[in-house]
């Protein structure tokens, strides 16, 4: 019973000490908007005296952020609907024509070439490519999301769909449903787990699209939302530098200004999360228990 005891206390401190680790940075970061350069000089750790909203405001004087964050909604969508469409029926014929055909076999394995071919290796060709078919564009972009998240998610996906039993296939046979109903009114919805875990996985990747923006984007009126933070986050550092003042509230301002910066682009990822939860966590415990 001690060991337990011990056991139990030693895991949730461990818990603690790694949710502290996680929790503090935001912490610093969401108090520190709220707060006016002078406070945020005095010290980053205390709660703000007043909510000072100062920060969002100057923040959202800035035209940049409404056309990065349109860009970027737009990669962020027409790639994650391109996904859906093309996994679910890519991956239901993968595992089930990988029990019948070699052919299948491989052509599964060409896609899990581009999981371990380095995209050091990939990155120039692909940038050429793009360039003489011209598509250096949030087009391109969207298109090289859905292309590397085939190659990313199919093992996954043709993984899961071989947990599903084939006798769910052939009652829907026998009630009269063709392939495409079975598809899209039978295998979709018993996958919405692993769909949400994608797709999840796949927004905040795309949402947060740094490099990939910088090489495949040449217009900067295109850009999405993590470049213009950058040059938000490098002009508000620097412009102190262009300023007489010299005091401390005055080179604390930037700070402030940068941890705004960083709250909007969190926000929609916050915001969407909580209804894909479920699925979410169903979808990462997929595969640990049978039956």
């Amino acid at each position: 019973m001690r060991t337990t005891k011990k056991g139990k206390f030693f895991l949730y401190l461990i818990l603690t000490l790694g949710a502290l680790l996680i929790l503090f940075p935001m912490y610093i970061t969401i108090t520190t908007t709220f707060k006016t350069p002078a406070e945020s000089a005095v010290s980053f750790f205390t709660l703000p005296n007043s909510l000072y909203l100062g920060n969002y405001a100057t923040v959202l004087q800035d035209e940049k952020l409404y056309y990065a964050y349109g860009n970027t909604i737009l990669i962020t969508v027409v790639s994650l609907l391109g996904e859906m469409l093309i996994l679910p029926p890519m991956g239901f014929a993968l595992s089930r024509g990988m029990k019948q055909n070699r052919f299948f076999k491989g052509l599964y394995f060409f896609f899990l070439l581009g999981i371990f071919l380095p995209w050091q290796v990939r990155m120039m060709p692909v940038v050429k490519l793009m360039g003489w078919l011209g598509l250096l564009s949030p087009l391109g972009i969207t298109l090289l999301y859905v292309a590397h998240a085939t190659c990313e998610s199919m093992f996954l996906y043709v993984g899961y769909l071989a947990t599903v039993s084939d006798s769910i296939e052939e009652a829907a046979y026998i009630d009269g449903a063709n392939e495409l109903q079975i598809l899209w009114k039978v295998i979709v919805p018993l996958c919405k787990p692993a769909l949400a875990t994608f797709t999840l996985f796949h927004a905040v990747g795309h949402w947060n699209g740094y490099f990939n923006a910088t090489m495949y984007i040449n217009s900067r009126d295109k850009w999405p939302l993590m470049l213009i933070v950058r040059e938000m986050v490098a002009e508000s550092g620097t412009s102190m530098v262009h300023q007489s003042a010299t005091a401390i509230e005055d080179l604390a301002q930037p700070f402030t200004l940068q941890m705004a910066i960083i709250i909007f682009t969190i926000i929609p990822i916050l915001c969407v999360y909580p209804f894909v939860q479920k699925y979410f966590m169903k979808g990462m415990l997929m595969g640990s228990v049978k039956g």
